[in-house]
């Protein structure tokens, strides 16, 4: 993508296309629930030595796929608030079975 993405209309497609091969979306979602797991763990234990744990635990997932699957640098970087949303709502998508045809109307399944 040419330019700064200047609303999350325009980023969610970009977002998509970033994340087209299916492994680099398994070990997204993955790591993603991992990252809401250890968060939860968190807020039950009140030990908040896990909050760290849950951002390591999600990114590192994620960012092994882009570097060795995708072979593309994560918008995470460059967007990181609405990287994250977007990281929650493809797997809100997965989990209600609505991904597949999210991926479909932007063109962005491989």
């Amino acid at each position: 993508m040419s330019g700064r993405i200047r609303s999350y209309a325009e980023f969610w497609p970009y977002y998509l296309g970033e994340h087209r091969r299916p492994a680099t979306r398994a070990l997204h979602l993955f790591g993603t629930a991992v990252g809401i797991v250890l968060l939860v763990v968190a807020g039950i234990t009140g030990d908040w030595r896990w909050l760290p744990a849950s951002v390591i635990g999600a990114y590192a997932f994620a960012w092994t796929a882009h570097a060795t699957i995708e072979h593309n640098r994560p918008a995470t970087f460059s967007y990181p608030a609405w990287s994250l949303i977007s990281d929650l709502r493809m797997l809100g998508l997965f989990v209600i079975g609505r991904l597949g045809p999210e991926l479909e109307k932007y063109g962005a399944r491989r």
